[in-house]
């Protein structure tokens, strides 16, 4: 199946600079293995920014003493540990290639993350229907999971208190603005209202890094928001 949603131009060119948090660059990078139009999109903005680095002029360097340095040093801002860091994960914007080992179909970009396959993971279940596996918060906080939704299953009506994005890795999902198959990229934000449902024909699992947690719409909201709140640090 083709794939039809992509990073919009400036995710694609904020990942080409660098600038994007880890866990974001994870959906990016997964993102790029199964598409080639991207990956060309990509090869381009990183020509570009290579030619545009090298018409600058380099600015003149500021003496500072060792002294002024290590207190320069000290007044920066402590940071949270990393729950993980980026040595060992492989970003690069190659062509997906499955393998007969117990990686295959997980893109390259996160097999540090999921050595042994989606089904040796540790799955929670959230509804009669989806399944969730953590996989990792970066530095900025933002948490990256698999989302398995059962056939025919379908998430609640929601909205988002953050930025979420969303990479298709097998079956398909669709939602009012359309459908989503393996390859697809979403990125949804506070504006965003839905309700994502699997195909009926196979199960559908999903690479999701969000900001914060979704909001549930309609009356049963107001009780399992709170449960959703947890695990995220208040903005």
């Amino acid at each position: 199946m083709a794939i039809t949603q992509h990073p919009s131009g400036d995710w694609l060119s904020a990942y080409a600079a660098g600038s994007l948090p880890l866990g974001q660059s994870l959906c990016v990078a997964a993102h790029l293995e199964y598409c080639s139009q991207c990956r060309q999109n990509y090869s381009r903005l990183s020509q570009l920014g290579g030619e545009l680095m090298q018409t600058l002029e380099p600015a003149p360097s500021q003496k500072l003493s060792l002294e002024a340095l290590m207190a320069r040093i000290d007044t920066q801002p402590e940071q949270p540990p990393q729950d993980i860091e980026a040595e060992g994960l492989d970003l690069s914007p190659e062509p997906r290639q499955l393998s007969p080992d117990n990686n295959s179909g997980v893109p390259r970009s996160l097999r540090k993350l999921i050595p042994n396959g989606y089904d040796k993971l540790k799955w929670s279940r959230i509804s009669w229907s989806i399944r969730s596996a953590e996989l990792c918060r970066d530095d900025k906080g933002l948490k990256v999971e698999l989302l398995r939704i059962k056939p025919g299953g379908a998430s609640p009506k929601h909205t988002h208190l953050g930025d979420e994005l969303t990479m298709v890795l097998q079956g398909s999902f669709s939602d009012e603005e359309g459908v989503y198959h393996a390859g697809d990229f979403m990125a949804c934000d506070q504006t965003d209202t839905h309700t994502p449902v699997a195909s009926v024909d196979r199960e559908c699992i999903c690479l999701t890094v969000t900001q914060a947690p979704i909001q549930l719409s309609g009356f049963f909201g107001r009780w399992f928001n709170p449960l959703l709140r947890r695990g995220y640090t208040p903005s």
